[in-house]
């Protein structure tokens, strides 16, 4: 191999070397962005950060979201329904802790679900509203570089419902 053939050899896996690193991202750190993105999902509801909130979802017709109580929400044009009643003077989020969070991603790295538990509480028009140990589910999906959800799911263990129908502290 000449001297010419061994320099243009070295700079082409040097190249390889470079761009591979770039396209295989660190698990770790995709782990905590997907984490960020799954907290502030939740989370925005305390300070009423409705563009944090939208910042973590999917904007389009294929958004799934079913929850403990209320409508399955079918696309973007469903969810951004649902504002009037979190931007209401009448709701306040109180409480939102997230335990057992446990996220996997794709091999392909653009696909993650978690499951966790989660006790999100709040007030409307003063009374308590919420649950505790709700079974928390989703999937994002990288979208333009950026997690976003898809789906998500929340409900409640028939075990751990009081006789009144809210879920046991």
């Amino acid at each position: 191999m000449t001297l010419t053939e061994t320099v243009a050899l070295a700079l082409i896996v040097g190249v390889l070397a470079v761009l591979g690193g770039q396209a295989a991202p660190d698990g770790q750190s995709e782990k905590a962005a997907v984490e960020k993105v799954i907290r502030d999902s939740i989370c925005w509801a305390l300070t009423k950060d409705k563009d944090l909130q939208i910042s973590t979802m999917s904007q389009t017709e294929d958004l799934r979201i079913i929850w403990t109580s209320g409508p399955v929400v079918a696309g973007w044009t469903d969810y951004v329904k649902l504002f009037d009643t979190w931007m209401d003077r009448r709701f306040k989020a109180t409480l939102t802790e997230i335990h057992d969070l446990d996220i996997c991603i794709s091999r392909s790295g653009d696909v993650a679900w978690f499951s966790a538990r989660l006790d999100d509480l709040g007030e409307w028009d003063g009374k308590p509203v919420g649950d505790r140990n709700i079974r928390w589910t989703g999937v994002l999906e990288r979208r333009d570089g950026r997690w976003l959800f898809v789906q998500m799911h929340g409900s409640v263990a028939k075990d751990m419902i009081a006789s009144n129908g809210a879920a046991k502290k």
